[in-house]
């Protein structure tokens, strides 16, 4: 398969587990990009292995590898669906070559997101815990609804659930809009959020906002925002069907970053949605 003259080449790292064939499918059916490279870890079963022939798109030439080094010295953008060490070893590779980092990977810790932003001197990224349109419109309207409806009257709570194959908790994407929650109040997240319930917990502390999560089945991921008051609530409510709407979204997401200068951005940043 050649590429357009002007297509962006993506690398997909993580290429034979489940999100990383889902992004070689979205990299196949968007123009503007083609697959230039596709990472394994060592030792994987997948290394040799025709990438798009894996993901059922068919045979692409773009054979399976680990040498990260040789691919991103011939890229213009890296897609990283992956666990925090592995995306921070590509942050690193891809500030040396200045390309596009798009980062999906969640459950990262705050000297982790240091790192980032001092590769972000270099690279592009684009980072969210979620890629898709509706969470990040979703995140806006949180913010807008626990800007008006008062801390003290109206109580916030983040409900997920997805597939039982989850290792993180809460997901990127409750964190996200909790994130956006605690902006509307102008509080900080980590100081107010309340992560586990269990045994005598007494009255609800006023102003907290709570997090629940739900692990099962083949979820591929619901979010819901209650904010209940005296006599009322209102839920804001997303369902995930496919996980191809992230892969579309970073795919997308990388084509956005690719004429920006180095920096940190977010999909809000993507989707013209972002305040600054």
């Amino acid at each position: 398969m050649s590429a357009m003259p002007d297509s962006m080449g993506l690398i997909v790292v993580g290429a034979a587990g489940r999100m990383g064939q889902s992004l070689i499918r979205a990299i196949t059916e968007i123009d503007g990009a083609h697959l230039a490279g596709a990472i394994e870890r060592p030792g994987s079963a997948a290394l040799g292995k025709d990438a798009g022939e894996l993901a059922g798109v068919g045979p692409n030439g773009v054979a399976i590898t680990d040498d990260a080094l040789t691919v991103f010295a011939k890229a213009e953008g890296v897609l990283d669906f992956t666990a925090p060490a592995a995306t921070l070893e590509f942050a690193e590779l891809a500030a040396q070559a200045r390309i596009v980092h798009v980062i999906g990977t969640t459950g990262m810790g705050e000297s982790d997101e240091a790192k980032l932003h001092a590769a972000s001197r270099h690279a592009r990224i684009v980072k969210s815990g979620n890629m898709s349109l509706g969470v990040n419109l979703l995140s806006v309207l949180v913010r807008q609804a626990a800007k008006a409806l008062a801390a003290g009257d109206w109580d916030i709570e983040v409900l997920e659930m997805h597939h039982r194959h989850k290792v993180d908790a809460p997901s990127g994407t409750a964190l996200l809009l909790g994130e956006a929650a605690a902006e509307g109040r102008d509080i900080g997240l980590g100081q107010h959020s309340v992560r586990v319930r269990d045994g005598h917990t007494g009255p609800r502390e006023p102003g907290t906002i709570g997090f629940a999560t739900l692990r099962g089945g083949s979820v591929v991921g619901e979010h819901s925002v209650i904010i209940a008051g005296e006599g009322e609530t209102v839920e804001l409510t997303h369902k995930a069907t496919d996980r191809s709407i992230f892969a579309r979204g970073a795919v997308r997401a990388a084509l956005w970053a690719r004429p920006q200068k180095p920096g940190y951005y977010s999909m809000l940043d993507v989707l013209g949605l972002s305040d600054h």
